[in-house]
């Protein structure tokens, strides 16, 4: 494998390959690629390793390199939907003053049917459309409504059809 696993390992001065240096400088060309961030490809590179490092020696691992860029791969994306979340937390409902009566009147409207929707499905295809709109990940809605994560994807599509039945009048 070419790293050495196992308890004890971070503690002290690690056991690694010369193969190590080498993937650090990939993972932090690879990072910097897609994020155009120096200071994220080295944290991103350093935890992707790291990770590697503690990974159980029971877990089996094919190909160091790939399982690394693969966990680099989700670092990115994990950092760039929390990212989001925030930026989506940063601004306000109604931070839009400028509308006009109409436009107030057509928003509420809108708001009250999508509501009225949420109402006639089932509670949890509720929790999970609307922790899926604010951001969460198919983990943390697992944890949430308590399912396996594997579930959430089907059981989102389900519900987001339930959804549409329900917003465009059908029974729910």
């Amino acid at each position: 494998m070419g790293v050495e696993r196992g308890p004890g390992v971070l503690e002290g001065a690690p056991a690694l390959s010369p193969e190590y240096d080498e993937w650090l400088r990939e993972l932090r060309r690879y990072v910097h690629r897609l994020t155009g961030d120096p200071d994220m490809s080295e944290d991103v590179a350093q935890e992707a390793v790291l990770r590697y490092i503690r990974a159980t020696p029971a877990t089996p691992v094919r190909s160091p390199r790939a399982w690394l860029y693969r966990t680099a791969t989700n670092l990115v994306r994990d950092q760039a939907r929390h990212e989001a979340m925030l930026r989506r937390r940063e601004v306000p409902v109604d931070a839009d003053t400028s509308s006009t009566p109409e436009q107030d009147l057509e928003r509420n409207e809108a708001i009250r049917e999508v509501r009225d929707a949420l109402e006639r499905i089932p509670a949890r295809d509720r929790e999970l459309l609307i922790l899926r709109e604010s951001g969460f990940r198919y983990r943390e809605i697992a944890e949430v409504i308590g399912v396996k994560t594997e579930s959430v994807p089907v059981l989102a599509a389900r519900a987001l059809e339930r959804f549409r039945v329900a917003y465009s009048g059908g029974a729910g």
